[in-house]
C-alpha cells in the first residue's frame, strides 16, 4: 500500500498540540487593520484552537501528524 500524502498547504498553516487538537492562526489579520476594531485585533493575536468539525477536516489532510 502506498503512503498517503500530506497536503502541503495544510502543513504550512496548521500544527498540533500535545493533546491532538489543531492550532491555527486566526483569519482576517493580513491587511486592513484600520477597519477592524481594536478588540478584534487584540483577540486575534497569537494562535487559536480549531473547533471539532474543522479539526476533523484538517486531520484528514495531515494523516501522519498525530
Amino acid at each position: 500500500m502506498p503512503k498517503m500524502k500530506t497536503k502541503s498547504a495544510a502543513k504550512k498553516r496548521f500544527s498540533f498540540t500535545a493533546n491532538g487538537h489543531v492550532k491555527a492562526g486566526p483569519a482576517g489579520k493580513r491587511h486592513g487593520m484600520i477597519k477592524r476594531s481594536a478588540k478584534f485585533v487584540r483577540n486575534s493575536a497569537g494562535t487559536m484552537i480549531l473547533s471539532a468539525p474543522d479539526e476533523k477536516i484538517v486531520k484528514k489532510y495531515m494523516p501522519y501528524n498525530r
